[in-house]
């Protein structure tokens, strides 16, 4: 059974910065992926390089990949053009990967045998990317892992969008919510179900689930990982 992947939405959707929020992201997840290489890009307003974590590669490759490999990355175009993940055999003639100019420049050195790119997305913009690579003998990454990178990048998206919007004062927020609205969304913090928070409150999961809808219109987000990320100052006092 594959590896749910509800653990790291939580953990993304808790990170108070954007430097928790890469440390989020690349604290294991190479587990869910099977992937030996990996990295998270992010851009400033100018769509330059701000920000980097990458495992297995270099600092070396990274200026690399900037200086000459990103003009020339067929899977990024194809990110850029949809804002949808992608990885080589999507977007290449199949046997082409090693043929092609980004391989040959950027990648042959580290072996770089499968490549998969996702997009973080802002203002219907492209803000930033992951990356992931398999090495050596690996299979190529297939439709169902395609699938979970692009909700990984739905919830990078959503944190990184909340992280840069400027925020009301927390207590302009608490006052939007009642006490046991606010217990609801500590409870949705640490990961819990809605009929697990109903256990915890002693009341019922659709009880839970109105004062979530409840909770979302008086906060105006539309997802649970949007609700804790606008609440972070909150939820950590």
């Amino acid at each position: 059974m594959a590896r749910s992947l509800h653990p790291l939405f939580q953990a993304i959707a808790t990170a108070s910065t954007e430097a928790a929020l890469r440390h989020q992201f690349m604290d294991g997840v190479s587990d869910y992926f099977g992937v030996q290489r990996w990295g998270i890009y992010l851009l400033d307003d100018e769509k330059h390089l701000a920000s980097f974590d990458v495992v297995g590669v270099s600092d070396a490759f990274v200026e690399r990949y900037e200086q000459i490999g990103r003009t020339v990355d067929p899977v990024l175009q194809y990110v850029l053009e949809n804002h949808a993940p992608a990885h080589e055999e999507l977007v290449l003639p199949i046997g082409m990967w090693k043929q092609s100019e980004l391989y040959q420049r950027c990648c042959a050195e580290y072996d770089h045998e499968h490549i998969m790119t996702g997009p973080i997305v802002g203002n219907g913009q492209l803000i930033g990317t992951v990356h992931f690579a398999r090495v050596g003998h690996t299979p190529a990454f297939n439709l169902h892992e395609l699938a979970n990178l692009g909700a990984v990048c739905t919830h990078l998206s959503t944190c990184l969008a909340g992280l840069r919007k400027p925020s009301l004062p927390p207590s302009s927020l608490s006052h939007r919510l009642t006490p046991r609205e606010v217990q609801i969304a500590k409870l949705v913090a640490k990961g819990l179900t809605n009929a697990e928070i109903g256990a915890e409150l002693w009341i019922t999961q659709n009880s839970v689930k109105q004062a979530l809808k409840r909770m979302f219109r008086k906060l105006e987000v539309s997802a649970r990982t949007e609700m804790v990320a606008k609440l972070r100052d909150i939820l950590q006092e």
